[in-house]
């Protein structure tokens, strides 16, 4: 946990040693606002502590602000979720006993929000049973301080990743989130910018494009004052069939931004080659240099692949461009770290 926070950045955390069970981990965290027993100093107590587990990993800050809301005025609040499942009771023979109204129920969801004093107490009350058999931290709240807590309807994406199964679905969520932006970025001079333009065109009716046309130089400056920091994707076109310099730019600049720390930012390198000469040919060298190049940029978290765009003449250029852009969705949501430094063709 400690080389996760450090590799990350991250500046107010504090780690506390869990329990063996799930409510002795949660009373670990609530001593240190309170007791000098898990700190070298005490924590400045909160009114409202926020209790949540990493098994759901796609909570928004909008539930967050309303358990908090709901905490402050009714002592507790938790996230709830209707049932998609009939529950039932078997008898001690395994037969049928007794089915619930499923109407009637929900499904107790994380995150939930306390005022400390309320959470803190019950936990300070609580049996060795609570704490080694208890799953419910609203239930703690209402037995021992007898406080009811107000009920927030969850989002769908508070779900559990619980069996394998569920890994392939968060990554796809995840996935699914980085790839709605791209930012394309070329030179103002042609024919750069209009293929630059003719794939904005292209990727709109999919994706939001944002696009970025400055003279690049080898000071990254222009590129840096134009960068926003908010997007996971990029295409930067340019003339010179096999050259990386300008790419090299790109992912300096979003090492400098800190943007690739969190997620894996994709970046295409987009190479024009105008020639009458259909036929294709790179030498050994300049895949060697963008297979290298791509390494090194994947050790930052930069999955950087090559898309070369031939065309003999202005009036295959669209077509050229149509393939180019289903490549570029097609790189953008996979996110293969296994296809960095390729060279497809368009």
């Amino acid at each position: 946990m400690k080389s996760i926070i450090e590799k990350y950045g991250h500046k107010r955390v504090t780690i506390v040693k869990g329990g063996i069970t799930r409510h002795r981990s949660i009373f670990n965290g609530l001593k240190v606002f309170a007791e000098n027993e898990f700190s070298n100093q005490l924590l400045q107590k909160p009114e409202v502590v926020i209790i949540h587990d990493a098994v759901r990993p796609f909570v928004e800050e909008d539930i967050l602000s309303k358990v908090v809301m709901a905490a402050k005025e009714h002592g507790a609040a938790g996230a709830i979720r209707p049932l998609v499942s009939t529950v039932i009771a078997s008898a001690p023979d395994g037969f049928l006993d007794h089915s619930l109204e499923r109407a009637r129920y929900r499904a107790s969801e994380m995150p939930q929000a306390f005022l400390f004093d309320v959470i803190y107490q019950a936990y300070q009350q609580c049996t060795d049973y609570d704490l080694d058999y208890g799953t419910e931290c609203l239930h703690l709240a209402l037995k021992y301080c007898k406080t009811n807590a107000k009920l927030v309807e969850g989002t769908a994406d508070l779900w559990k990743v619980t069996y394998k199964r569920d890994l392939y679905a968060a990554e796809s969520i995840i996935k699914d989130s980085l790839s709605k932006q791209v930012c394309v970025i070329t030179d103002v001079k042609e024919p750069v910018a209009r293929v630059g333009f003719l794939i904005h065109e292209s990727l709109k009716s999919q994706i939001k494009v944002e696009a970025i046309s400055i003279s690049l130089s080898k000071n990254d400056s222009h590129l840096q004052n134009n960068f926003s920091g908010e997007c996971y994707n990029f295409v930067s076109v340019n003339d010179k069939k096999y050259d990386i310099e300008e790419t090299q730019q790109l992912v300096d600049v979003l090492e400098k931004s800190n943007v690739p720390l969190l997620c894996p930012v994709v970046v295409i390198s987009v190479h024009l080659d105008f020639s009458e000469n259909v036929s294709f040919s790179i030498g050994m060298e300049e895949l060697s240099k963008i297979k290298k190049f791509a390494g090194e940029a994947k050790k930052k978290n930069v999955l950087v692949y090559g898309l070369l765009i031939q065309y003999r003449d202005h009036l295959l250029l669209q077509e050229r461009v149509n393939s180019a852009a289903a490549l570029i969705m097609a790189l953008i949501k996979d996110r293969n770290p296994e296809m960095v430094g390729q060279l497809l063709v368009a």
